[in-house]
């Protein structure tokens, strides 16, 4: 199985986690004198089977990125490289768009707001923080489809 395969399973599975909860949580209860649409024994069976098979892609994809060399480190570490670059992506979209909202002043008496940051420079530090997160991202989807998953 290559790494992509594992963590392409892995996310339905954990899709279906949550479709299975709120199977669960809608079938606990019900009216007196009624019957559940499910069982919600089997459901929770159904979520045990797929919690133990989430764990294993979970520690073999760990161990794979661990062990798998990526520029000048592994795969975990361009991982957390990536979603470190993400973070501040995001924050710092955040702070931009706090630093570009217009205040309308309609009389001369109104408080006058003045922006504290240098938006266009900003916006050029997100637009590189993008291009380093698309070219490890792309380079990592493409390492997925090389390595195969240590299952041992």
């Amino acid at each position: 199985m290559k790494l992509a395969e594992a963590l392409i399973e892995r996310a339905e599975i954990q899709k279906r986690n949550v479709q299975l909860f709120n199977r669960i949580t809608s079938n606990v209860m019900v009216q007196e004198g009624d019957i559940p649409a499910e069982e919600p024994e089997e459901l929770i069976a159904e979520y045990e089977e797929n919690m133990k098979r989430l764990l294993f892609l979970v520690q073999k994809i760990n161990k794979t990125n661990d062990t798998t060399p990526f520029g000048n480190g592994t795969v975990a570490d361009a991982i957390a490289q990536r979603d470190n670059l993400k973070t501040k992506i995001g924050i710092y979209r955040s702070v931009y768009e706090a630093a570009t909202i217009r205040q309308e002043r309609y009389n001369t008496k109104e408080i006058k707001f003045v922006r504290c940051i240098d938006a266009k420079a900003l916006q050029h530090t997100i637009n590189e923080l993008s291009k380093q997160y698309r070219e490890i991202d792309t380079k990592l989807q493409g390492i997925n489809w090389t390595v195969d998953l240590i299952e041992s």
